[in-house]
């Protein structure tokens, strides 16, 4: 089979195959538990990403407990909490191996003073679903998402997102007010060290606070929400879900339909926190608006709005800051493949969830199961092969 320009596709394959690809991804990559008790976790890529991230871990449990490795897939979450705070802050990376890695940039030994999207809430609801024990799990997942309910500032109703790299996706050209001068990245890359030099602390020393960047990012609200009622769906706790339905309602407010878009709250919502970007539209895993929900899901799969035959694009392709194999501004990335495909799936579309499944599984194997990858061809970007690729395994059927 030829795509553009006469190009050889690889074939499909089966769903054996897949797996077992998956398999060999992950086991590569897998840290396992050392006599000292360290260990226990997937690192996204030995060469370029050797520790654990956040996000990425959550994503790598799901496939863990796909591949019938219920063991690993807990103990991948249960190291994820190791370095959790009392007030319930996880970290973005546990340099658990090399302590002091980045320990000046961060102002810390052994992790990061940021955290990431609350993946940890989805994660623990599936594995409960798939039939594995998560008892030890919850107690600190929900502690991880009341921190950010309760202890973060509100900016306009949504919890404030206090570094670009909280979002995951840090060269988002929804953060590009916050570069003087317009943005390049190597001018950027500066600002975001300056941005954690201006993060405020609480007493035990969890990020509470940042003047310098302080907006309700629609991308990393919508996750805290979805995060959220599906933890709640585990445990029967009403409060944790009535403070998400909250957030669906002040995420639903900010729905702007002459856009196609959830806009950001805060000083960017005039500005660049308007652009169309496919984190933005992830409010479409928590929407009670149908229209939002219709207009969303139809931009994911048209290849004139973010669609693309190897999964939808980072950006919409009509907006300036559109650039297909550049850094979170164009390519496709597997976990918002994902993350699309389930609202798909919550809302019953299911030629939009076959659609999306059918360019993530695509895109992972053409790109040899690389960070991130051109939505239109599948050429690989990033690290390769990157762990949570293997997502891909989840979509397919």
């Amino acid at each position: 089979m030829a795509g553009d320009g006469g190009a050889t596709v690889p074939a499909a394959p089966s769903r054996t195959e897949l797996d077992a690809a998956a398999r060999g991804v992950l086991d590569a990559h897998w840290r396992p538990v050392g006599a000292d008790g360290s260990g226990g976790y997937t690192v996204p890529s030995a060469a370029v990403y050797p520790f654990q991230w956040l996000w990425d871990s959550c994503f790598h449990a799901l496939v863990w407990a796909h591949l019938g490795e219920p063991d690993r897939a807990c103990a991948e979450l249960a190291h994820l909490f190791r370095a959790q705070s009392p007030s319930g802050f996880v970290p973005h990376v546990d340099y658990e191996h090399a302590p002091g890695h980045h320990a000046e940039f961060w102002g810390r030994d052994g992790h990061s003073s940021i955290t990431q999207p609350p993946m940890f809430g989805h994660a623990v609801a599936e594995l409960h679903r798939a039939g594995i024990d998560v008892e030890r799990l919850v107690a600190p997942a929900g502690r991880g998402l009341r921190f950010l309910l309760e202890e973060r500032p509100r900016v306009d109703g949504l919890v404030a997102m206090l570094h670009p790299w909280e979002s995951g996706g840090d060269d988002c050209p929804r953060w590009d007010d916050w570069c003087p001068g317009g943005w390049e990245q190597a001018r950027w890359y500066d600002v975001k060290g300056d941005l954690v030099r201006t993060l405020r602390f609480s007493e035990d020393a969890s990020p509470v606070g940042n003047p310098s960047f302080e907006v309700g990012a629609a991308s990393f609200n919508a996750l805290i929400a979805f995060n959220a009622l599906e933890l709640a769906e585990v445990t029967g706790d009403g409060d944790l879900a009535a403070q998400a339905d909250v957030l669906v309602a002040a995420l639903d407010d900010r729905w702007d339909a002459s856009l196609g878009t959830w806009v950001d709250s805060g000083p960017s919502a005039t500005g660049s926190g308007r652009t169309r970007t496919l984190d933005g539209l992830l409010p479409v895993l928590v929407s009670r608006r149908r229209d939002a929900v219709d207009d969303a899901l139809a931009q994911i799969v048209d290849d004139h709005a973010f669609g693309g035959a190897c999964g939808p694009a980072q950006v919409h392709r009509d907006e300036p800051a559109f650039s297909a194999r550049t850094y979170w501004r164009g390519p496709a990335w597997p976990q918002l493949s994902y993350l699309c495909w389930r609202a798909a799936v919550r809302h019953g579309r299911v030629s939009h969830a076959r659609a999306i499944a059918a360019s993530l599984v695509d895109g992972a194997v053409r790109s040899g199961w690389a960070e991130y990858w051109d939505a239109d061809d599948g050429t690989g970007l990033g690290a390769a092969p990157q762990s949570w690729a293997t997502v891909a395994t989840l979509v397919a059927r």
